[in-house]
């Protein structure tokens, strides 16, 4: 029981709430323990306000998945664990937040209250119309971001915004680039209904320009006067050829392997995708720092 509540939660699409980190590494706070244990406890927060969303989203969409052939295999569509059950996770979860939320300052605690009624729209109404779907997908690792910055009361760069912004719609498209792959080999009762109004060709466009400017967004971003003012030196530029490696090899993950329906599996199971974020990482860490 105690694994399928662990499915039930999503623990490893907690992956994505570390965007929430983002501002925390480019405020040049990483290191005081202070700074960094505000951004854990914030980035605690989304992770269990996310996996409220997807328990009502499991159970609002219960019959549809037990049709499809990966989503079948969560706990309430294979009949593991009851709505009532995951209600009663729903109501555990919500209380523990709203008793971390007593830590945070007003703004943090507003964007955390917007990311969830943006995801609750997106489950019951937004998912199904064409672009907008889209776009609250990729509204969601934006809010992560400015929540972060709010959390520890720092400011964040436009240039990292756009590039945060650009990146969440890369993601997002490709997203539905590899539910069309999967549409073509499956009934289409198992598949989004949204996915009618896309196309492959259109899909692929779309990534491209989300991809193109992921790039120039962050290679501006490193070169940008108040980038070298604050962190005193022009050698960021130099973790560019990690974000475009990054997107290319999500690309061929997508177009050629034919992943990425789970955004999350990619990055924690493609070797090549995980020694470039580590070093990534490291890189930025030790120009930065």
């Amino acid at each position: 029981m105690i694994k399928d509540y662990l499915k039930l939660f999503r623990l490893p699409q907690w992956i994505k709430n570390l965007f929430v980190f983002v501002p925390l590494i480019f405020s040049k706070h990483l290191f005081q323990v202070e700074y960094f244990s505000t951004a854990l406890l914030a980035s605690l927060v989304f992770c269990l306000t996310s996996s409220v969303v997807y328990i009502i989203n499991d159970i609002t969409d219960v019959e549809s998945d037990r049709s499809h052939p990966q989503k079948k295999l969560r706990p309430i569509a294979a009949g593991k664990i009851t709505p009532l059950q995951a209600f009663g996770s729903v109501a555990f979860l919500f209380i523990i937040v709203l008793i971390l939320l007593k830590n945070f300052n007003l703004q943090f605690v507003l964007f955390v209250g917007l990311y969830f009624l943006l995801n609750l729209f997106y489950s019951f109404f937004i998912k199904n119309i064409v672009l907008l779907d889209i776009f609250s997908i990729a509204a969601g690792f934006m809010i992560r971001v400015f929540a972060g910055a709010f959390a520890i009361s720092v400011d964040i760069s436009s240039w990292l915004v756009l590039t945060t912004m650009f990146i969440s719609l890369f993601l997002a498209v490709m997203k539905r680039r590899s539910e069309l792959n999967l549409a073509e080999n499956s009934d289409s009762t198992s598949t989004r209904k949204v996915l009618q109004f896309y196309s492959k060709n259109f899909a692929e466009q779309m990534a491209t320009v989300a991809s193109a400017g992921v790039i120039i967004c962050y290679a501006l971003y490193s070169v940008s006067d108040r980038t070298i003012s604050v962190f005193r030196t022009d050698k960021l530029i130099y973790t560019t050829p990690f974000v475009v490696f990054g997107i290319f090899r999500y690309m061929y993950l997508v177009y050629i392997n034919q992943k990425g329906e789970n955004t999350t599996e990619i990055m924690i199971t493609d070797t090549a995708m995980i020694i470039n974020v580590l070093l990534y990482i490291l890189t930025t860490t030790l120009i930065i720092y």
